[in-house]
């Protein structure tokens, strides 16, 4: 299995993603009769970029900031409310790797840019602009 580095994942509906990347903060959704507060928000990172991360049910417990992860066949689509997250969806699988031992950046944070349909390809979408570098959900770190 080949492993994406978050700077080359683009949206798609598939589940086809798998990566591995650190948690650096998490915040819990406020529950809503849809959630009952089982879902939360993280901010994940590798060496080549940032991403908001979705967690659900167990994994908003299971999953704590400084824990490696590796995400298979992971989604990266828009989430009414929430913008563009990365997920595992009903067919992915999130597992801990270990804690600590991983070099990340911040910025650019994926989940900040605007993509738009590839004029060549209506299936496949490109880039159009970065509406922030960094995270609007969490503050940069110190």
């Amino acid at each position: 299995m080949v492993l994406l580095l978050l700077k080359d994942i683009v949206p798609a509906a598939q589940n086809n993603i798998n990566t591995r990347f650190i948690i650096l903060d998490k915040a819990r959704s406020p529950p809503t009769a849809a959630n009952n507060g089982k879902n939360c928000i993280a901010l994940a990172a590798d060496e080549t970029a940032a991403v908001h991360i979705q967690l659900w049910g167990d994994e908003c417990e299971e999953f704590e900031a400084g824990d490696i992860v590796k995400l298979t066949n992971g989604i990266f689509s828009y989430v009414r409310n929430s913008g563009l997250i990365l997920r595992a969806g009903k067919r992915g699988k999130m597992e801990k790797l270990g804690e600590f031992t991983v070099a990340f950046v911040e910025t650019p944070n994926i989940s900040e840019i605007q993509w738009i349909p590839d004029p060549e390809n209506p299936k496949r979408y490109i880039q159009s602009a970065v509406v922030s570098a960094y995270s609007r959900i969490f503050p940069p770190l110190p």
